[in-house]
């Protein structure tokens, strides 16, 4: 079985039927336990379980850091994940899904109040659309089965960590987890999405303290107040040579003074 896509067959038309096998994007049920007890599922594409249910409760804060993990199993087909932490974990009561692909489920209120991100972090519009334009790499799962949102955390520079999945939050939990596992801090770092940002991808960049998100596609009205008050560069529809960018542009070069 490839890693995170499924071989398949179907009919194609191009001015006449042909047959093609080739690969589709997978997706499964990932079950996620804490000290012995399920607290959350969730659909995903099967690769880099691990790293998703940690960051998970890293962006349900849930877990902080690393050495707070006793330890950490995946089941043999990959579909659950055990994590047993050095101290207790309440299933909070109240769960809210949110607009994700799929229907994602957050346990925290998307537009609660978080403290306003302090990082001073700067590069021109020119340096954010070249690194948009590495987040889909030969041999990725996109390339290979299309159907699937992709992540990335970058150091301004360079694409320190990229993820893939059916769901655009999953990706983002994956980064977080990712990170998490490197001891590679996120404070500080810009985060690359395909996805649309809506208010809980908005909330999961303020968690890991990312101060500027990016994405191909379009924010949410929520999520463009909540970057305003959090102080977070959120831009949109980031393609070839043109971006939108609807808060704390000065991150981005941009002066009032301008025009």
């Amino acid at each position: 079985m490839n890693r995170g896509a499924d071989e398949t067959s179907w009919l194609e038309y191009r001015q006449g039927w042909s047959r093609v096998r080739a690969e589709v994007i997978g997706e499964a049920l990932l079950g996620v336990y804490v000290n012995g007890r399920e607290i959350a599922s969730i659909m995903c594409t099967p690769v880099d379980q691990p790293e998703l249910a940690l960051g998970f409760l890293k962006n349900e804060g849930l877990l902080d850091r690393m050495e707070q993990v006793d330890a950490l199993t995946v089941s043999q087909n990959g579909c659950c994940v055990d994590v047993w932490l050095d101290h207790a974990v309440k299933r909070p009561k109240r769960k809210v899904l949110t607009s994700g692909c799929g229907g994602g489920t957050t346990f925290q209120d998307p537009a609660a109040a978080m403290p306003p991100l302090e990082a001073d972090v700067r590069l021109m519009p020119e340096e954010l659309i070249g690194l948009m334009e590495r987040l889909h790499a030969p041999g990725s799962l996109h390339a290979r089965a299309r159907g699937v949102h992709t992540s990335g955390l970058s150091d301004g520079r360079e694409i320190l960590f990229l993820a893939e999945d059916v769901g655009r939050h999953n990706t983002i939990d994956k980064l977080a987890g990712m990170a998490m596992l490197a001891e590679t801090p996120t404070d500080g770092r810009i985060l690359l999405t395909t996805g649309r940002v809506s208010s809980e991808m908005l909330r999961r960049a303020a968690h890991m303290k990312c101060p500027i998100i990016a994405s191909r596609n379009s924010p949410t009205s929520l999520a463009v107040s909540l970057a305003e008050a959090w102080n977070i560069t959120l831009v949109g529809y980031v393609r070839r040579l043109t971006l939108r960018a609807y808060s704390h542009v000065e991150r981005l070069g941009y002066h009032a003074e301008a025009g």
